[in-house]
């Protein structure tokens, strides 16, 4: 049963920093319950609180107030007999629970972010030490995701370590999982990332035909020479213009 709460401090008497630990409060906490995201069924209960102590309590599926202790008992007598202010908290589970809790299902609980994937490689064999991939979640929302494994097609159960959903304090998250591996010639190793932004599980394949240092070096490689093809062509096409616009110029 999923809990829609909100607490209203009705009295707060907060001595404590009069008379150090010695504190006396009275709060009141009107909660909401729904057993899914169908509010058809949902339960509103107003509890009144001294001193973490409940002594009077409205329960919508009840319809009216209950004591609990002797001075909760005289205070549901004196609000069931009236009328406005039973009235009033019946009519909060249609004001309150169901309009808020339609408002948060459709504005929090249906946001998705979708994760930034990244897979890379943190360690080389080497030493006799096995080599290590780790598989990174970044900026995804909301909090509940799984990140696994899979070598060959099949799910990788042992030598993994992942991190728990870390916040990153922007209402986004993040999660790290390493794998620990001995290379063989000709596998498959993926990272399964699954999120409610997802439709279906998606495969992260890693490709270890070159080191991720080369693949560095590669992708530098070629910004340099698309550059310098780019700068070429603009070169040639300035000469071309200043020869057809009048004489060049040379210095001697």
């Amino acid at each position: 049963m999923s809990t829609y709460s909100s607490v209203c401090i009705c009295l707060m008497a907060v001595l404590s920093l009069f008379l150090g630990a010695d504190a006396y409060y009275e709060y009141r906490a009107g909660e909401c319950l729904f057993t899914s995201t169908d509010i058809s069924n949902a339960e509103f209960i107003d509890s009144y609180y001294f001193n973490k102590i409940l002594y009077t309590q409205f329960n919508s599926t009840v319809g009216k107030y209950v004591g609990f202790t002797e001075y909760g008992v005289k205070n549901a007598a004196f609000w069931n007999n009236n009328p406005q202010i039973l009235q009033s908290e019946r009519a909060e589970l249609e004001r309150y629970c169901k309009t808020g809790a339609e408002i948060d299902f459709n504005n929090i609980l249906s946001k998705t972010v979708t994760p930034k994937v990244q897979l890379r490689s943190e360690q080389k064999v080497s030493g006799g030490h096995p080599a290590m991939l780790m598989c990174s979640a970044y900026d995804f929302y909301p909090k509940t995701i799984s990140v696994s494994w899979l070598r060959d097609g099949k799910p990788v159960t042992s030598d993994v370590i992942s991190t728990e959903e870390l916040a990153d304090g922007d209402w986004y998250y993040q999660i790290h999982s390493h794998l620990e591996y001995t290379p063989k010639s000709g596998e498959k190793i993926s990272c399964v990332v699954e999120h409610a932004s997802f439709k279906q599980p998606m495969v992260y394949d890693w490709d270890p035909s070159l080191p991720e240092s080369e693949r560095n070096k590669v992708a530098i490689g070629a910004s340099g020479l698309v550059l310098g093809i780019v700068l070429s062509a603009a070169g040639f096409i300035y000469y071309k213009k200043k020869k057809s616009t009048g004489r060049i110029l040379v210095p001697s």
